[in-house]
């Protein structure tokens, strides 16, 4: 069986402003085209369909075309929620939707119940894993302290149980959003992490032919059988090194996985260049980013005039511009954000403890600081479904 992994649309988002539906809408043509140029029989998308839980029209427009042209070229396509789509809006109409093709999995509940599919060689059964917030999902689990690698590894037992129970042979794949320990972020993917941990390891797939997860923006291989697809487009310029791209993964009559990339139209190249204005203005080795989207980080010790003007003469698409004078570490005059990049809410919040008292909190103390963080970043997220 062939399948096409793929993940993290995030319609309806921009980068820096610059709105890219006309940019999502070309990749969406270029996965039909790839469905029936390649010979797909399954497509896979791990979570984060749209962009917030509450998506612009537009967005659901773009959605419901990609959906009527999947569901007429006549190959099955599964779907899971990822954490920045609102499960129970992205669910509504699934067991209508089911019934042309379109297998959305967006209910925790469900985690052991497969979409089966068959090829020449038997059955596949797909297990749709959609993201599990923790302290929303803790109960239907039954884990006492909820933690990412409790829940998943819970819905995992869910699986490998229903597999246990189908004829011998049957193959498995499992969709899941989450960060899985080996994976690489960048910075547009929003933070996850519960009690002090994002990450899960790997080995919580064991048992299944291929796991096809999403969350992380950057394709990846964690191993043969569990792989990121990434997010098809940009969407920070952390990524200006990504090769953007799907997984074109076949599955044998015994489960041995081959994987190939597929790339992905990208609308235009990304450059971060770094240095003082005129150094940027004059460097003969930055003509080739004269046509791409620019982050432009200037080192100059006195702010230059007008340098979003100058700089755009020469790289027009310029959409972001960092100030970073080149002081000593040390120096009073180094800048707050250059001060906390890189440090989590966490660790800055205990530097401020030490800063008022004197001393660092104490264990106890740490805890009480990741249970609140975790409480906040809770409460968002429910009040984010719940809209």
């Amino acid at each position: 069986m062939r399948l096409l992994h793929t993940s993290d649309w995030h319609l309806g988002r921009a980068f820096h402003r610059v709105n890219m539906l006309g940019a999502q809408a070309e990749f969406i043509c270029h996965l039909v085209a790839t469905v029936r140029e390649r010979g797909v029989d399954a497509v896979t998308v791990s979570g984060d369909v749209y962009d917030r839980a509450v998506p612009p029209l537009a967005a659901v427009e773009l959605f419901d075309d990609a959906l009527h042209r999947l569901a007429d070229l006549g190959v099955p396509t599964v779907m899971i929620s990822g954490n920045h789509d609102s499960a129970r809006r992205l669910g509504v109409g699934a067991g209508l939707i089911d019934r042309a093709g379109i297998h959305l999995r967006t209910e925790p509940s469900a985690c052991g119940t497969p979409v089966v599919l068959e090829d020449a060689f038997g059955a596949v059964a797909f297990y749709g894993l959609p993201y599990l917030e923790p302290a929303l999902v803790k109960d239907e689990f039954g884990v006492e302290k909820p933690g990412h690698e409790a829940v998943l590894a819970a819905a995992m037992d869910r699986v490998r149980a229903d597999l246990a129970t189908r004829a011998r042979g049957t193959r498995s794949v499992v969709l899941a959003h989450a960060f899985v320990t080996g994976g690489e972020a960048s910075d547009s993917e929003r933070d996850i992490t519960v009690g002090g941990v994002a990450a899960v390891p790997a080995a919580v797939f064991d048992g299944v032919d291929y796991a096809a997860l999403g969350h992380l923006h950057g394709c990846q291989t964690l191993t043969d059988r569990v792989r990121y697809s990434g997010s098809p487009l940009p969407y920070s310029f952390s990524e200006a090194d990504h090769r953007k791209s799907m997984w074109l993964v076949d599955l044998d009559a015994e489960g041995a996985v081959t994987a190939e990339r597929v790339d992905c139209p990208v609308p235009r190249a990304l450059a971060r260049v770094r240095g003082t204005l005129e150094e940027l203005l004059a460097d003969p080795d930055l003509t080739r980013h004269e046509e791409a989207w620019v982050e432009a980080t200037l080192t100059d010790t006195v702010r230059p005039a007008d340098p979003m003007a100058r700089l755009t003469e020469r790289f027009p698409h310029t959409l972001s511009l960092v100030f970073d004078p080149e002081r000593a570490p040390d120096d009073p005059e180094v800048s707050y954000a250059r001060r906390l990049a890189g440090r989590s809410d966490q660790e800055i919040a205990e530097d401020f403890v030490s800063h008022v008292r004197g001393a660092g909190p104490d264990e106890d103390e740490q805890g009480v600081l990741r249970e609140a963080f975790d409480a906040v970043r809770t409460d968002e997220t429910v009040r984010e479904v719940a809209r």
